[in-house]
């Protein structure tokens, strides 16, 4: 393993940076073909494919992120974390390449391949960045990983923009779409390079009985010594946890199991927060926002692709504010508010363009004014749908179902982002203003759900979540439920020396 970084602050910036590279990354593969299948020499190529199998070309690399995210439940623990992203770069490379050469339908849905990567490199990713920094830290910075989405988001799309001053007449046509998505690779060499510098997981190298390695790495990323307190403590939390997991070994058949921490009842609401995330039109305007101003909104390809541009800025500034605040805000309250303002925002945005029938040129300024609440919605989306499900699905889960209620949970994400990229241009064609009533619905359904089955988990122990959950004694639950309503009143106060005596 080699050392390229100091101990300390310089390692912990070069393992945020390599996190962060990758899910930036993450954010370009989402981005780029929205601002490509619109090109004419793309159309040119592939024989100016139908909505259906549009549908099917862009959607191929959310299957392939399905089955990445499967694959590294069954192998990620024998890969290990740096080995695992490795892989990761590897497949989103080869795939890279074949898309960058395609001349066929059947070429170009090699796309699937590098979202083979992207399913693994997202259930790494996360993982390996919480195992590798300070407790204090771990809820930011999971936190604003999604924030370096759409950042990727935002590059893809203006150098969608970009390349499309290429003329379609030009013997470099088909560089306009070929370049972009051949300009993933430039990610994926460059955290691969970072990943040779950065340590391997403690907790996985404990795993593989590897006791001195994994507490090098901890005093590296603490910058202490092998005797100090902390370090000492951090390793043997890590093995009791792991402990308790083997004396808990947790089958696939148990996952909806209703035992004395409501197991099942939990897997499902992690499941859910993560239907949340997909199933309110984000995919509409991450990967068809250009088609949509200029099917539905009647926007030339130019002004459809700036506005994109510009419109996905706001997805990362919206992301600021859970990143610097989500602790404060807590969980239930902004994914709430937020839904409700997306489902307006939705109903705005179908109700101006409901005025404008097939007469765009008369119609065009009622049109327009629906840009307004594209840009409103995508805020509100990075501010919360954006990152809550990514904390709060980790935190719901008990230790014994958490790396299987976790491979539950992203399965929805992949899933539905899978389901509505594939229809969405169908039925922004066919239904055009009517289908931005279907995520009306949707966002509106959100916030009774979430008021009605989702519990406050800000500010909450792992240990005390489980509390709010525990039904083996129901007197003993509610006054643990007291106790954490006093103690968030009372500010969560350290105990003194006497106090932690008097508890002993």
């Amino acid at each position: 393993m080699l050392n390229w970084f100091k101990k300390g602050r310089p390692l912990q910036l070069a393992i945020s940076a390599t996190c962060s590279g990758a899910f930036v990354l993450f954010g370009y593969d989402q981005g780029v073909f929205s601002g490509i299948i619109g090109n004419e020499d793309f159309k040119d190529t592939f024989g100016h494919p139908t909505d259906t199998k549009q549908g099917i070309i862009v959607s191929s690399y959310n299957l392939g992120c399905f089955a990445g995210c499967i694959i590294t439940f069954l192998i990620g623990d024998w890969l290990g974390r740096r080995r695992a992203m490795w892989s990761a770069m590897a497949l989103i490379t080869v795939g890279a390449v074949l898309q960058t050469t395609a001349f066929s339908v059947p070429h170009i849905i090699a796309r699937v391949i590098t979202g083979f990567g992207t399913g693994i490199e997202t259930s790494t990713v996360p993982m390996y960045q919480s195992e590798v920094c300070k407790p204090e830290y771990r809820g930011r910075i999971v936190a604003s990983e999604p924030m370096f989405v759409g950042i990727g988001i935002v590059l893809a799309y203006w150098f969608d923009y970009g390349m499309n001053f290429i003329p379609p007449e030009s013997s470099f046509a088909s560089v306009a779409w070929r370049l972009p998505i051949a300009c993933q690779i430039i990610f994926t060499i460059f955290v691969s390079i970072l990943i040779l510098g950065v340590p391997e997981s403690p907790r996985w190298l404990l795993q593989q009985r590897r006791e001195q390695e994994a507490i090098q790495v901890l005093c590296d990323v603490y910058n202490l010594p092998p005797h100090d307190k902390e370090i000492i403590k951090e390793a043997e939390d890590i093995k009791e946890a792991m402990r308790l997991e083997e004396e808990n070994s947790f089958q696939w058949k148990n996952i909806l199991q209703q035992d004395s921490v409501q197991t099942g009842r939990r897997v499902l609401l992690a499941w859910g927060m993560q239907f949340m995330n997909q199933v309110g039109g984000i995919n509409l305007i991450v990967y068809y926002l250009p088609t949509a101003l200029t099917l539905n909104v009647g926007l030339s390809r130019g002004l459809s692709l700036i506005l994109s541009g510009c419109i996905n800025i706001m997805f990362p500034l919206g992301s600021l504010i859970p990143t610097f605040f989500l602790d404060q805000l807590g969980r239930r309250g902004p994914m709430m508010w937020c839904s409700f303002l997306l489902a307006v925002c939705m109903a705005a945005i179908a109700a101006l363009l409901s005025f404008q029938g097939t007469k765009l040129e008369i119609e065009k300024p009622t049109a327009m004014a629906s840009v307004a609440f594209f840009f409103l919605y995508q805020f509100v989306f990075g501010a919360g749908p954006n990152c809550i499900p990514w904390v709060y699905v980790p935190e719901i889960l008990p230790l014994h179902a958490r790396a299987k209620g976790t491979a539950v949970g992203i399965s929805s994400n992949w899933i539905w982002n899978f389901t509505i990229v594939m229809i969405t241009p169908v039925i922004l064609n066919r239904l055009q203003w009517k289908a931005y009533l279907i995520f009306v619905a949707t966002n509106a359904l959100f916030v009774p759900i979430v008021y009605f089955l989702y519990p406050e988990t800000s500010r909450l122990s792992l240990e005390e979540i489980d509390l709010l959950f525990l039904k083996s004694n129901p007197v003993k639950a509610s006054l643990d439920r007291s106790w954490l309503v006093r103690s968030d009143l009372e500010t969560r106060r350290p105990l003194s020396e006497d106090e932690k005596g008097s508890e002993h």
